[in-house]
């Protein structure tokens, strides 16, 4: 009795053994090259890691994402032209630069859309989503999940912008963007494009005034060290998208697929959540050495009202179908 027990358990030992091996054989052994321009700091880097783990649970290491930070493989905007390619693998990238590949994603520079992180969430992880991620997939791009970039905000070394009128004569930095530029330029404010680099030693010659960013990009490029206001305006919410070459995804097989999917979902998670606790406390750091004011609803809502022209210029390029799906979603986020 005892011998035969022994067989039983010693077969279903085995038995598990060749089931787990099994499931393992489904995925080859691949090194997956992954670029972002951000520093392994940002949040991003607890995504990041947080999808390492899951691809080394659920594959048996044979997964593996190989990151590279701060730009060190190139811009964001490269990157995604070898992920449509086929020759690089991922790419976190916001989805501003991409505007020229996917018109349609030009509704999130929209200004004043989002009021809050969770009608962001709520957008995102819908049904609206799944619409830009189709669009994002017809230009040779797979989009694993939406992370976040978050709430820009504005710095200048002038004055408070606390009301509308305020933006007269900031001169600002602004992203290489036709709709931020038409945005400030709207609001009165002489508006440059300038590349990112070129931005701290334009602001410390006074070349510039002010420029707007998240807490946490305000705070790790030091601008407080030549900005004397900051202005919690929130004029602007950026997804971050995990993107993975639609070419080189297609030669996977759908269990490769699905794992990488839960790996950008788990991170997404950590990511959202350690990107909105370190925004806080840039905030609160940030407040030590600058002059720092809320802008009020009712004053955004003034903001809004008066760059409602760059809404009519900007949605027959972006799409009215687009933005039409960014809004419906929206309304019902908002219990509308």
């Amino acid at each position: 009795m005892l011998f035969r027990r022994t067989l039983m358990t010693a077969a279903l030992v085995a038995g598990g053994l060749l089931a787990s091996t099994g499931a393992l054989a489904q995925f080859a052994e691949r090194t997956i090259k992954f670029t972002n321009g951000v520093n392994e700091d940002h949040p991003v880097g607890v995504g990041v890691k947080k999808m390492q783990e899951v691809l080394a649970a659920k594959t048996g290491g044979k997964m593996k994402i190989a990151a590279f930070w701060g730009g060190a493989a190139g811009g964001d905007l490269p990157a995604t032209q070898a992920l449509r390619a086929g020759t690089q693998e991922m790419v976190c990238t916001s989805s501003s630069p991409l505007v020229g590949i996917v018109k349609e994603l030009g509704a999130f520079d929209l200004p004043f859309l989002f009021g809050s992180e969770k009608e962001a969430d709520a957008v995102l992880d819908g049904p609206a989503g799944e619409y830009f991620n189709k669009k994002l997939e017809a230009a040779g791009l797979v989009n694993l999940a939406y992370w976040e970039n978050g709430f820009r905000n504005l710095t200048n070394s002038k004055k408070p912008v606390a009301k509308a009128e305020d933006f007269e004569g900031v001169k600002l930095r602004v992203m290489q963007n036709n709709i931020f530029l038409d945005s400030f330029k709207t609001l009165g404010a002489n508006a440059v494009p300038m590349a990112f680099g070129e931005v701290f030693t334009a602001l410390e010659t006074r070349t510039i005034d002010g420029q707007e960013n998240p807490f946490v990009t305000i705070e790790t490029s030091k601008f407080s060290e030549v900005q004397k206001y900051l202005s919690v305006t929130r004029h602007a919410y950026t997804p971050f998208l995990i993107l993975y070459s639609k070419k080189l995804w297609d030669q996977l097989n759908p269990q490769e697929q699905a794992v990488l999917r839960e790996a950008a979902k788990e991170g997404q998670k950590v990511q959202r959540e350690a990107n909105r606790a370190l925004n806080e406390k840039s905030l609160a750091s940030l407040r030590k050495t600058m002059t720092v004011n809320e802008v009020s609803a009712a004053e955004q809502k003034r903001m809004l009202e008066k760059v409602k022209p760059v809404y009519d210029k900007n949605v027959p390029n972006i799409g009215s179908e687009a933005v039409g799906v960014v809004t419906d979603a929206l309304k019902k986020a908002r219990g509308g």
